[in-house]
């Protein structure tokens, strides 16, 4: 049975605050981690895990279930805990991310972790991936079994695999895929326009022959609309330029490069779940 889909905007708000309390709170348990950008790609997670994909908690290898690849693996904190908060384990365990022995490694592990998909963490893969899982799709049993979904970082489309990937894609006409992008604005070294100037990104994937939609990424309404429109587009590939605020939800860390990759120490932590009421 999939899981119960809910589209009400004030769930959906509901469940990504609690989402980046988890993420705070977890990264503060671990004293490492991805702060900024897992909590720049909450709300893109939220609307695709409660109230987009085709899954089953009870059934992590449900053969029908949509496939979803983190391809940004860093931002493994947010996956977790929406899983958690999905069913696929006990919410508590989260405060054992990176810890010996824990099933919620630094990104994530398919052979560890109840509901992930695909191992990932060398950014510029994942694309790839999703397009043999969609290929794979539309060839089981003749029909289109499932969809795809892949949530890349804005810095990872420097990498070339990405645009191997994306040709790819739109050549054998994987309209059963979704990508998005976390467009936050910002990797380890930087700006992204400074490390590697990636604009005109919505022109390039157009050149490349996808559907491409521009969102905030941080809005339910228009997360929704989105992937309305991506499995409306059967022919193509379509992809989500999502625009989002590193850090988001926590006023010390939002739009901060330093947070990159730093996680909150106590006295933070206890400031960020003030903030996150």
């Amino acid at each position: 049975m999939a899981y119960p889909l809910n589209r009400d905007l004030a769930f959906l708000a509901d469940q990504a605050l609690t989402i980046r309390r988890d993420i705070v709170s977890m990264l503060g348990a671990a004293g490492s981690g991805h702060t900024g950008g897992s909590l720049s790609v909450t709300d893109l997670l939220t609307v695709l895990y409660f109230a987009e994909l085709k899954h089953d908690p009870a059934q992590p290898a449900w053969e029908d279930r949509d496939r979803f690849v983190l391809s940004k693996g860093h931002a493994a904190p947010a996956l977790y805990a929406v899983l958690a908060r999905s069913g696929y384990f006990p919410p508590a365990e989260l405060a054992t991310l990176r810890k010996f022995g824990s099933r919620l490694q630094g990104h994530p592990d398919m052979h560890k972790t109840p509901g992930v998909n695909m191992s990932t963490g060398s950014l510029g893969q994942g694309l790839s991936i999703a397009c043999g899982m969609a290929a794979a799709a539309r060839r089981e049993n003749g029909r289109t079994a499932y969809r795809v979904y892949a949530v890349m970082g804005d810095g990872e489309q420097e990498e070339g695999q990405i645009w191997e990937a994306a040709m790819s894609a739109a050549h054998y006409g994987l309209g059963n895929l979704c990508a998005l992008v976390d467009a936050n604005g910002l990797q380890i070294d930087g700006p992204v326009s400074q490390v590697m100037n990636i604009e005109p990104l919505a022109a390039k994937w157009a050149a490349f022959n996808w559907h491409v939609i521009n969102i905030d990424g941080h809005d339910y309404a228009q997360i929704l609309g989105a992937l309305d429109q991506a499995r409306a587009e059967t022919s193509r590939p379509t992809v989500i330029l999502a625009k989002t605020t590193k850090g988001k939800g926590v006023s010390f860390a939002e739009d901060q490069v330093c947070w990159h990759g730093v996680a909150p120490n106590q006295d933070q932590v206890c400031l960020a779940l003030d903030e996150l009421k």
